[in-house]
C-alpha cells in the first residue's frame, strides 16, 4: 500500500510529465516580459503628458510609439491567457494537489490584474490623446485670432481651458516621480478634473445657445408686429389703443393705491 508521501511523489512526477512545469516556467517569462512592457507603457503615458503640458510635443507624436507597444501587450496578454487555459488542462487530467489549485489561481490573478492595469492605462492614454488634439485646435484658432486681430468668446473659454491644463500639468509634474504608481494616480486625477471640467463648460455653452436663441425669437415676433403695424393701420391703431389703456389702467391703479395709503395714514393720525 503506497503512503502519503508516495502519493505526492506520483502525482508530481506525473504533473512533470504532461508538462506542467514547462508551462510554468513559460508563464513565469511571459508574466516577466508584461510587468516591463506595462511600466514602460505607463512612463510613456507620463512623458506625453508632461511634454503635452510644455508644449514640447503632442501626445499624437507618440501615437506610434503607442500602437506598437499597446499591439506587443494584447498579443502576450493573448499568449499568456493561452498558457493558463493549458496550465488549467494540464491539471484537471491529473489528480491536482492544493499546491497545483494555488499557483494555477495565482497565475490567473496576475493575467488579471495585468489585464485590468492595460485597458486602464489605455483609457487614459485616449482621453490625452482627445485633449492634446483639443489644445492644438485652441492654438490655432489662438493663432488665427491674432491674425484677425480679434478673438471670439469661443476662443477666450478654450484659450482659459488651455491655460488650466497647463497649470494641472505643471504642478502634477513638481509632486509626482517617475514611479508607474504615480503616473497613474496623476493621469486619473487629471482626466477626473478634466470630465468636470468638460462638464461645465458644456453647461455654460448650452445656456449661452438657449439665451441667444431666446433673444433671436423675441426679437423675430417683435420685427413681425412692427411689420403688421406697418402694412396695416387698423392694426397700428388697436396696438396704440391697447398702449394708452395699459397706461391709463396704470395711472388709476396708482391713484387708487396712493389714496388708500392717504387715508390709511389720516385714520391712523386721528386716533
Amino acid at each position: 500500500m503506497m503512503s502519503s508521501s508516495d502519493d505526492a511523489a506520483a502525482a508530481a512526477l506525473e504533473l512533470q510529465e504532461s508538462g506542467w512545469e514547462e508551462l510554468r516556467r513559460e508563464a513565469r517569462k511571459l508574466e516577466g516580459d508584461l510587468d516591463v512592457k506595462l511600466s514602460s507603457y505607463a512612463r510613456l503615458a507620463a512623458r506625453s503628458s508632461s511634454s503635452s503640458a510644455s508644449g514640447a510635443a503632442s501626445p499624437t507624436a507618440d501615437r506610434s510609439s503607442w500602437k506598437s507597444m499597446e499591439f506587443e501587450i494584447q498579443s502576450l496578454l493573448g499568449k499568456l491567457q493561452d498558457v493558463n487555459d493549458a496550465m488549467s488542462r494540464c491539471a484537471a487530467s491529473t489528480a491536482p494537489t492544493t499546491s497545483v489549485s494555488q499557483k494555477l489561481a495565482r497565475h490567473r490573478d496576475i493575467l488579471h490584474e495585468f489585464t485590468q492595469e492595460f485597458r486602464r492605462t489605455r483609457g487614459n492614454l485616449s482621453s490625452m490623446r482627445e485633449h492634446a488634439d483639443l489644445l492644438s485646435s485652441v492654438r490655432e484658432d489662438i493663432t488665427e485670432s491674432k491674425g484677425t486681430g480679434g478673438m471670439s468668446p469661443r476662443v477666450h473659454l478654450l484659450r482659459e481651458r488651455a491655460s488650466i491644463h497647463g497649470s494641472i500639468n505643471q504642478v502634477a509634474g513638481n509632486i509626482c516621480n517617475s514611479s508607474t504608481l504615480a503616473s497613474l494616480i496623476y493621469i486619473s486625477a487629471e482626466l477626473y478634473l478634466w470630465h468636470k471640467i468638460d462638464e461645465v463648460i458644456g453647461q455654460a455653452q448650452s445656456t449661452r445657445v438657449a439665451l441667444s436663441n431666446q433673444r433671436a425669437l423675441f426679437g423675430d415676433v417683435q420685427g413681425k408686429v412692427k411689420q403688421l403695424g406697418e402694412k396695416f393701420p387698423i392694426i397700428r391703431g388697436l396696438l396704440g389703443a391697447i398702449k394708452r389703456k395699459k397706461s391709463k389702467d396704470t395711472i388709476i391703479l396708482s391713484a387708487v393705491i396712493a389714496a388708500c395709503t392717504m387715508f390709511l395714514i389720516i385714520y391712523w393720525l386721528s386716533k
